[in-house]
């Protein structure tokens, strides 16, 4: 059974979503502008708000067949994942303490 370039996408909004709430849990803060903007809603919320965008543009791509551009996403949230898995390895959290 393959898994596609956009399977892999997919699991990677998952994973970016999980590490990111994770990361709040532990008391690290967003880094982009634009989520952080999302975020007045509740950082939840922001964090999934922009998971639907990023999902909507990768079902965008999927149906006008870019998909070396979702190859190209699913490379950038593969490093942002690793990220934030930096991130929570090195969080000094009250949960830590």
């Amino acid at each position: 059974m393959a898994i596609t370039a956009t399977q892999v996408f997919v699991y990677l909004q998952l994973l970016d979503l999980l590490t990111t709430l994770l990361g709040f849990r532990l008391g690290a803060s967003e880094a982009s502008p634009f989520i952080r903007v999302l975020m007045h809603a509740g950082p939840a919320v922001g964090v999934m708000i922009s998971k639907c965008i990023a999902l909507g543009l990768g079902a965008y791509c999927v149906y006008s067949k870019k998909y070396g551009l979702i190859r190209l996403a699913s490379y950038w949230y593969g490093g942002l994942v690793v990220w934030n898995l930096l991130i929570l390895l090195t969080a000094q959290g009250p949960a830590l303490r």
